[in-house]
């Protein structure tokens, strides 16, 4: 009855709530928020909770602890987006991803002087300076301090410089002046005007807009040339090139594309990697990769504008475009959202996601070289839920044909312990008892074959069978486990090529895993490794049987001869081109003779 009581109290909370864009607040009994969402429609969002049982278990346990509920109205659905982002930040709620993002990063500041200094820092502070960043990458921060210090020769003193103070004299130079590191604007050795334009072509620099800089000193340097100023046309030229040095270390895009964010996802069962690119002027400038942790098994489409938020109010981005890989049901103000098919604007997609992916294999590889056990028992019991096994798959079999035709018929067995190949214990099968191209029969006898000869050696038994295939495999390893009495103490599946379907003894509809899943990743790397496994066998036989049918044709030349030939000549082929003296060589003139004979 008090529950009752509980679930009436809510429902009417939620018909309380308006048909708008805001922000929704989950509550526990010791009121603490235990999930933070966004809504387009806040009513209709919020009712969806109540309104029926979750697939996912843990949607249904945190529905269950819900006690209040409070919401936030906005003007637009990216207000809600923004609101949502900043509250997740802010109280962490159990319930919701988690952004793990939290590094700060360099910026590069010209500050608010009369003469500005330029210089890296981590602090913004709000008094008017420029910042420009923040830089994913120290050491292209530090790589576009070196071109700034390298082209132009800026005080780095706190002396607070002003005209009046400097007409008066109240300065003197310093060390930097007399190395030759600062031109001396204490003491007017530069001027007001030319420190300024310094400062001008710095800062379009550090926009990316090096082809401003260089059309500009190009000029400079052709009027001074036509001055007979050849020593400064010079110094204008030496910075040209360091320009045109770092340009060349950029990655150029396209000139045509300017200030364009581009962001890619990828993710896993439980985490996924958002990627962000900024091109400004054809060259990328910016690259980052966030990782965000799911909590109720979240649409891509829903952490990837997350990320989208995140990662545009760090990088304090003010793009009007941004590329994305699907179409997002969101507007914001001002920006468009593009999904490209083909074009630059695809290669810049297509580089993000390369990105993202390698970010994720990385992480992957750490979490493996630190805690190995830990991964590899992650994946197991992965794998355990989603084929349904009583036993963790500690150990799998995988199972391939390969013949061309019904010829020289090869099987190959690969096994996986802790879901890593375990090469030690592959093994090749001859087929003995099939004659003729017959996948089905092939299939029935390397598989009795296989556990007949575990059993009688009294070795271990895998947890889990894959076989290369779809029903018709599937069956006929079926019938041989059931002759040796292994039916149902075995798990077995088939994986058919076409579509990736996971099939299991008698059900007639397939099972088809997440393209992420990791489960379906260790059964394709097994079967893709049972097909290589099969087919260098396969060539191998083939390869012999060639060479053997055309060098017994040769009278007199037996099979340690053949072995003198294949080990200098490589091939057959080579063999039939070689001259008498070279054979002569390898296997004296009375068979050599012969040889040359036969093929010419």
């Amino acid at each position: 009855m008090i529950e009752n009581k509980h679930i009436v109290r809510l429902k009417e909370l939620v018909a309380a709530l308006p048909e708008k864009p805001g922000v929704y607040q989950f509550f526990d009994e010791q009121e603490k928020i235990i999930y933070v969402g966004k809504a387009k429609r806040l009513k209709r969002r919020v009712a969806s909770y109540f309104n029926k049982v979750h697939d996912i278990a843990k949607t249904n346990v945190m529905v269950k602890k819900i006690a209040d509920i409070k919401h936030l109205v906005v003007e637009t659905e990216e207000d809600a987006l923004l609101l949502e982002n900043n509250l997740i930040k802010k109280h962490q709620p159990r319930y919701n991803i988690l952004l793990k993002d939290d590094k700060s990063y360099p910026w590069i500041c010209i500050k608010k002087e009369t003469y500005p200094r330029v210089f890296i820092t981590r602090q913004l502070v709000k008094d008017g300076s420029e910042y420009f960043g923040p830089y994913t990458s120290v050491r292209m921060v530090r790589t576009l301090m070196d071109l700034i210090r390298s082209l132009y020769k800026l005080r780095t003193c706190n002396l607070k410089l002003s005209e009046e103070s400097i007409s008066q004299g109240k300065f003197k130079v310093c060390l930097e002046y007399h190395i030759g590191n600062c031109k001396g604007p204490c003491v007017s050795k530069e001027s007001f005007e030319e420190y300024r334009q310094t400062i001008a072509e710095i800062r379009h620099i550090l926009k990316g807009n090096i082809k401003v800089v260089t059309d500009f000193l190009n000029e400079r340097m052709q009027i001074l040339a036509a001055d007979y100023k050849y020593e400064d046309a010079h110094k204008v030229k030496e910075k040209l090139d360091l320009l045109e040095k770092y340009k060349s270390k950029s990655t150029i895009v396209s000139p045509t594309i300017d200030n364009i964010d581009v962001y890619s996802i990828l993710s896993d069962d439980d985490t996924a990697y958002v990627n962000f690119i900024k091109v400004v002027s054809g060259a990328i400038i910016q690259a980052h990769t966030i990782e965000i942790k799911k909590k109720l098994n979240e649409s891509d489409p829903e952490l990837l504008l997350m990320g989208i938020i995140e990662i545009r109010q760090k990088m304090i981005s003010t793009a009007k475009e941004i590329i994305v890989p699907f179409h997002l049901d969101m507007s914001m103000q001002n920006i468009g959202f593009t999904v490209p098919q083909r074009g630059d604007k695809k290669k810049l997609l297509d580089m993000s996601l390369r990105n993202v992916k390698y970010f994720r294999q990385e992480k992957l590889k750490q979490q493996e070289r630190i805690l190995p056990k830990k991964h590899s028992d992650r994946i197991l019991e992965g794998m355990k839920k989603d084929f349904r096994l009583k036993d963790l798959p500690v150990h799998v079999e995988c199972f391939d044909n390969s013949n061309i035709q019904g010829t020289h018929p090869v099987a190959s067995c690969v096994v996986f312990r802790n879901a890593k190949p375990y090469k030690k214990d592959y093994r090749h099968f001859n087929i003995k008892t099939v004659v003729g191209a017959n996948d089905f029969a092939s299939m029935e006898e390397i598989i009795y074959r296989r556990y007949k000869r575990l059993l009688e050696e009294e070795k271990s038994l895998p947890q889990m069978i894959v076989i290369d295939g779809g029903k018709g495999q599937l069956g006929a390893a079926l019938n041989a486990l059931e002759k040796l009495d292994l039916r149902g103490k075995i798990a077995i599946v088939g994986i058919a090529k076409r579509l990736e379907e996971i099939f299991f003894p008698g059900d007639p509809y397939p099972l088809y895993l997440d393209k992420n899943s990791e489960s379906l990743k260790v059964v394709q790397h097994l079967r893709n490794e049972s097909h290589r496994f099969a087919i260098t066998f396969h060539r191998q036989k083939r390869s012999k049987a060639f060479i053997t049918s055309e060098l017994d044709e040769v009278s007199g030349i037996g099979p340690k001869t053949k072995q003198s030939l294949i080990a200098t000549f490589k091939s057959v082929e080579n063999i039939k081109k070689s001259s008498l003296e070279d054979l002569e060589k390898c296997i004296g003139k009375a068979k050599a003779l012969k040889l040359w004979k036969h093929f010419n």
